[in-house]
């Protein structure tokens, strides 16, 4: 980058979560970083270790993003006291491995809001001032759930909130490339987090690992070094794409 920007990137309070992953990997290449989270105490506590390990300026905010205001403020907050927006990267979600059939209406609801409205309005309020500046880097995070229909952690919610996610992802890239910015997906595969920590039993989890062509689970580092790749300014002519991480456990 010929000046510096700051990255926003939502849900990235869990400390074993591929969101602090892609603030570390984005500070990293020189970002300024803002820890977006719904934990005001984790936000803070992620961007601090970024800030200190990386010399950039991070701030932590709390923000629940599928409230329209409180995106606002937090949006204001970055805008107020960091560099200008260049990327961001939509990672806040929740999963439910609730089949069709037993889903109730508010955790549908609940699944969509998290995962599809709020990325909604975090593009919403960001997208305007990446086209005025003629630059800017948006990755949705996915899951290989919605290419595949499904699996171990991602019901029909999650599957179709994901799934939502990469049609948004289609069609902005074709909205937002002429003003130079570009959209992106990346799909996760089976990635050691929090949320898979912990959830599967031994053998269990050694099936699936067996079932990876590479013979192990995904690092965070796998994913937040192609998050980081598709936010590099040399990235400008890749858009509308979406990137698998998942060891070649979904090849299609």
């Amino acid at each position: 980058m010929t000046q510096t920007h700051t990255a926003v990137i939502t849900g990235a309070g869990s400390r074993r979560g591929i969101g602090q992953g892609v603030a570390h990997a984005l500070a990293a290449q020189g970002w300024d970083i803002a820890v977006l989270d719904l934990d005001e105490a984790a936000a803070k506590e992620i961007a601090d270790q970024v800030a200190q390990r990386h010399g950039v300026t991070a701030l932590g905010i709390r923000c629940d993003v599928t409230d329209r205001d409180d995106v606002d403020q937090a949006v204001a907050t970055v805008e107020g006291n960091l560099t200008e927006i260049g990327a961001l990267v939509n990672n806040a979600g929740i999963t439910s491995p609730t089949t069709f059939l037993d889903v109730a209406d508010d955790e549908w609801e609940r699944i969509f809001a998290v995962n599809v409205r709020g990325s909604y309005l975090m593009t919403k309020r960001i997208a305007p001032g990446m086209t005025e500046r003629g630059f800017g880097r948006i990755v949705n995070m996915s899951s290989v759930s919605a290419e595949r229909g499904g699996g171990v952690f991602g019901g029909v919610a999650y599957s179709s909130a994901k799934a939502a996610l990469l049609g948004f992802s289609r069609s902005l890239a074709r909205e937002l490339g002429p003003s130079g910015v570009t959209v992106n997906s990346v799909a996760p595969g089976l990635i050691d987090t929090d949320i898979t920590a912990g959830k599967l039993p031994d053998d269990r989890k050694a099936a699936m690992v067996a079932d990876i062509p590479m013979r192990r689970t995904g690092a965070v580092s796998d994913v937040a070094d192609m998050v980081a790749f598709l936010c590099r300014p040399e990235s400008g002519y890749l858009t509308g794409a979406t990137y698998d991480v998942n060891g070649g456990s979904h090849i299609h």
